[in-house]
């Protein structure tokens, strides 16, 4: 059998990072039956770096909200037709879509066309919104799978293949940086009380969000550590999303000097360690939320989009939280602060009891702890090479190839 090639499309920050994991595991295991691929598709940076032969770059698609939708619709459609173009060109033999559902679906109609097998990995949330769109998932999707567990029941009991092969950011090892090395590689003072503020990887997320969470950090700076049970004063360390593109860079330093003049704050590199270290953090509503929960860092969630896409989602989203933590656990863990409550000095209120050593810090922690442990499949049917949410995507991606061209020995062994 000759090397597949394999269609690979992720439009998002957290998406963009799966789908280099995942080439570089597809890669591993095809080796292991002595075979190689070739990945084309939509991605990012690190996407290239892995290997893919990149026909639209993610950042060119991603968007947030419908008034951001309305505006770029020209060049989205313009790029979507590249996509489409090189769907024709490569036939691949497999299309592995990850998240990012507007353009995503309508590109699983055209391989649905063209008879070529589509895994979708990370659910869109249609068990939140747009629930019609199940009728599209039935028709043109093989397989979805899903990264946290409410998710499978939902799509079987809609009559789809779907499968929870766990979430991707559970199966990382918490960073070995120490503190006093975190410190002095992001030029922070060790004997601060740092605060994570996470406004998303977004420019119009980060727009939208930073400013009221320096607005907080400039109170919480004045009240100073004694009102939120502290002897240590404050730092604020704001990490670079690795999207994120020089010219967005500079738009965020601009925010920085010009709502927080004055205030200790620091960009740094490293989100993972920033959340690690951090007292505690302020997380705009994204993936950032699920990983603060799976490293344990207490957080406040906050989010806010257009008063226009806020009225439209009022009325149609179906679920009693915003932030994933509260929704695996089905209760509020993390405070939440939506659209109106979204503001400097409800932010300070939330965070300052998760500061101290407290009742309200260590039942939130122990509760982020049982959060993490749902989100790894407690048995499956992979075998136990198979440990992680990328290899369990990879070996469906290789079993999904051989069936595809009836090769039994393809998936043997």
């Amino acid at each position: 059998m000759s090397d597949p090639t394999i269609f690979i499309s992720a439009g998002e920050a957290s998406g963009e990072h799966y789908g280099a994991m995942l080439i570089d595991e597809l890669r591993n295991q095809l080796a292991s039956h002595r075979l190689s691929a070739n990945f084309v598709g939509m991605g990012g940076q690190r996407m290239v770096e892995a290997g893919l032969d990149q026909v639209v770059r993610s950042e060119d698609m991603a968007v947030m909200g419908i008034t951001e939708v309305v505006r770029h619709l020209p060049r989205i459609y313009r790029e979507y037709r590249k996509l489409k173009a090189a769907i024709r060109t490569h036939h691949p033999d497999v299309a592995i879509l990850i998240d990012f559902p507007d353009i995503h679906f309508k590109l699983a109609q055209e391989f649905h066309r063209l008879g070529i097998p589509v895994i979708f990995f990370v659910s869109p949330q249609l068990w939140a919104w747009k629930k019609q769109r199940i009728k599209l998932v039935q028709k043109y999707v093989n397989k979805m799978l899903v990264i946290f567990p409410f998710e499978e029941p939902f799509y079987r009991e809609n009559g789809v293949t779907a499968e929870f092969v766990g979430h991707p950011l559970a199966d990382l090892p918490p960073p070995e940086i120490s503190r006093e090395q975190f410190a002095r590689e992001s030029g922070l003072n060790p004997l601060r009380s740092w605060i994570g503020l996470l406004p998303g990887s977004r420019a119009k997320e980060i727009s939208d969000n930073l400013p009221q969470m320096l607005a907080a950090a400039r109170i919480l700076t004045l009240r100073g550590p004694r009102a939120a049970g502290s002897r240590k004063e404050f730092e604020f360390i704001i990490p670079l999303a690795p999207t994120l593109n020089t010219s967005q860079r500079k738009m965020l330093a601009g925010l920085v000097k010009h709502h927080g003049d004055g205030l200790p704050v620091r960009l740094v590199e490293d989100a993972r360690a920033a959340l690690l270290h951090a007292r505690a953090s302020i997380v705009a509503s994204g993936t950032a939320t699920v990983e603060a929960a799976l490293i344990g860092n207490p957080f406040v969630v906050v989010y806010r989009v257009s008063p226009l896409t806020y009225e439209v989602a009022r009325h149609i989203v179906k679920v009693p939280f915003v932030a994933m933590a509260n929704l695996i656990a089905g209760k509020m863990v993390v405070p939440e602060l939506i659209q109106s409550a979204f503001t400097a000095a409800n932010i300070v209120r939330q965070i300052e009891p998760l500061l101290p050593d407290g009742p309200l810090r260590q039942s939130m922690m122990k509760e982020l702890a049982h959060i993490k442990g749902l989100l790894t499949p407690r048995s499956s049917g992979f075998g136990d090479e198979l440990e992680t949410a990328i290899s369990r995507v990879a070996a469906i991606t290789i079993r999904q190839i051989g069936t595809t061209a009836q090769v039994s020995d393809f998936v043997q062994s």
